[in-house]
């Protein structure tokens, strides 16, 4: 086994790995960034190094600065987490040439499944169905226009390098195509840094299903059970749960051999998960993902096998100790994200200052979770807080269990999606198990979930004696001292209007942002004639585009944002007044 994991990754993935080190006996070196100095889950790390002068959100991907680190603090190992540079290739060969073990699949799986459409082919081959598409990468619209004239529209754009509902586009009309292209290129863009992508069939409403898959160095490769996947927004997943709920013995079976088929076919080894989609009685190979899944935990609850030890026991080379024969589903198991988000504004990213914390306990209940009273939720990265997971004997147990930790369940400072997940739970579709992909979205009306406390802003009441970090050459060491109280936020920039709820106006002619971001699109300039609902921005936060629609039919007097920009919710963006009345003896 290893002497020290350098985790490469932050937040609860970054504490699960921690702790899995931890109970083996090996030693840990944590990485943050700038925005993450005062992170709870650092103080349980054994080291912890500034990763250095760089853009928060390009910290973590600073694949030089961390392999650095690693040989200063004395690593033998890297544990990617999810996201960020756990599927590259690059870096897995770079881990692995600088003479350290890299904790997950060899860097040619990663390559052939990392890129969707080599694990299309890749999945052919294995004699797995997909989802009809392209099998190249396109960046002009004629191409997306003739796939959808052949295959009927909605079509899926989707970013061919990574995953997670990020770079993908549906595009329902001809009208919106060339848009949605673009931004499904920039999105990729900015969160895998690469920019390809494809086009393949929109399937109306399925079933999102997952195969957890775990295999060794010594030929073994075995599924431990599925997960549903299907309650999501925006493509990104809210609700998981395992058993799959209505999956039969003989639809599991063949979810069992399609996953084992791709993962032996890539020369697969520790833990994966091959997504595919189920609908009127067919299966389609959706895509790999070449690490551990933010879901985890409900496989490892209803299997018993803990999924980031063994990780790590197969990177040091040791075989699985059980064979298929020896995995047993039991129970039922329910996974919540929590994430900062405002529910009633469309989900929009709330980051913020957690001014209180307090989350459930008791039988059946578990929580992945980094963070606390007088953190701040960054804006730099996802959305995710934690993850609420219950456990019981059936599903329904499993489930008025989730009912019961939601209501324990106390977050303060921050919007969070805690009482879409207080009604999603309650809700007749996820009672009788019958959700797809689209029913969030397209068929559950949300108009009457709450809409959550705004973000805290300005100073707060003292504080009492806390921690403060500091780097003695680039590693953080903490030191108590006592400390007023200080706005978190600072100053408001100069000429910026009071803040409102998301989607809130601030003036009858000023569009204000509905969250905090950075502009990557203006749509419009100063003279445009728009009608209320057209696109005037594109804004980016927490690594996923946000269209800012007019709020009122007008024209633009004032557009005071440009690509780049950042800006905090509230601040106005444009205005728009009404159109010039035609002059009286204008023709009809």
């Amino acid at each position: 086994m290893f002497e020290a994991v350098l985790i490469a990754n932050r937040g609860e993935i970054a504490l699960r790995v921690i702790r899995a080190c931890r109970e083996l006996g090996v030693g840990t070196v944590a990485v943050y960034s700038e925005a993450d100095r005062d992170a709870p889950w650092l103080r349980l790390a054994d080291q912890a190094f500034l990763l250095g002068p760089a853009a928060p959100s390009e910290s973590y991907l600073h694949a030089g600065r961390i392999l650095d680190v690693a040989a200063r603090a004395g690593a033998d190992a890297v544990h990617p987490g999810y996201g960020f540079l756990s599927e590259s290739a690059d870096f897995a060969r770079a881990v692995t040439g600088a003479g350290l073990a890299w904790v997950g699949p060899p860097a040619a799986a990663i390559e052939r499944m990392g890129d969707k459409l080599s694990a299309r082919r890749t999945a052919t081959a294995a004699g797995v169905p997909v989802v009809p598409g392209t099998m190249e990468p396109t960046s002009d619209p004629a191409v997306v226009g003739a796939f959808a004239e052949e295959h009927g529209y909605p079509v899926a754009i989707k970013a061919a390098f990574g995953g997670g509902g990020r770079g993908l586009k549906v595009v329902r009309a001809p009208a919106g195509l060339a848009e949605a292209l673009q931004g499904a290129q920039r999105e990729a863009a900015a969160s895998f840094g690469r920019a390809e992508v494809y086009v393949e069939r929109y399937l109306p409403r399925p079933r999102h299903v997952e195969a957890q898959v775990l295999a060794d160095r010594h030929g073994a490769c075995l599924f431990l059970g599925e997960r549903d996947c299907s309650t999501q927004r925006r493509h990104q997943k809210l609700i998981e749960e395992a058993p799959a709920p209505g999956v039969d013995d003989a639809l599991r079976g063949r979810i069992r051999r399609a996953a084992v088929a791709v993962a032996r076919q890539v020369g697969y080894e520790g833990a994966g998960t091959v997504e595919l989609l189920y609908a009127d009685g067919e299966l389609w190979f959706l895509e790999m993902n070449t690490r551990l899944q933010v879901e985890h935990p409900v496989t490892e609850l209803v299997t018993g096998v803990d999924l980031v030890g063994w990780q790590l026991r197969v990177a040091a080379g040791e075989p699985l100790s059980f064979g298929q024969d020896d995995v047993a589903v039991r129970g039922h198991a329910i996974e919540a994200r929590i994430n900062a988000e405002q529910v009633a504004a469309g989900f929009a990213p709330a980051p913020g200052l957690v001014t209180a914390w307090r989350p459930p306990a008791g039988p059946g209940v578990r929580v992945d979770a980094a963070a606390a009273a007088g953190w701040e939720v960054p804006r730099s990265y996802d959305s995710l807080i934690a993850k609420l997971v219950t456990y019981g004997a059936d599903r329904d147990e499993a489930r008025r269990r989730m009912v019961r930790a939601i209501d324990e369940f106390v977050v303060e400072g921050v919007p969070t999606t805690l009482d879409f997940h207080r009604f999603a739970v309650a809700h007749p579709d996820f009672v009788a198990g019958r959700v797809s992909t689209v029913s969030v979205e397209q068929e559950w009306d949300l108009s009457g979930i709450a809409a959550g406390p705004a973000p805290v802003d300005g100073p707060g009441p003292p504080e009492p004696p806390r921690t403060f970090v500091v780097e003695v050459d680039g590693k953080r060491l903490e030191v108590a001292l006592f400390a007023p109280a200080v706005s978190r936020r600072g100053p408001r920039r100069r000429g910026a209007r009071p803040r409102g709820r998301p989607g809130a106006v601030v003036a009858s002619e000023e569009l204000v942002a509905p969250m905090q971001g950075t502009i990557v699109k203006t749509a419009v300039e100063a003279g445009s004639a728009v009608a209320a609902g057209d696109l005037v921005l594109v804004l980016e936060a927490m690594k996923m585009e946000n269209h800012v629609f007019a709020h009122r039919a007008g024209v633009v007097t004032a557009l005071h944002v440009a690509p780049g920009d950042v800006v905090n919710t509230g601040d106005p963006l444009a205005r728009i007044a009404d159109a010039p009345a035609a002059p009286a003896d204008a023709p009809a």
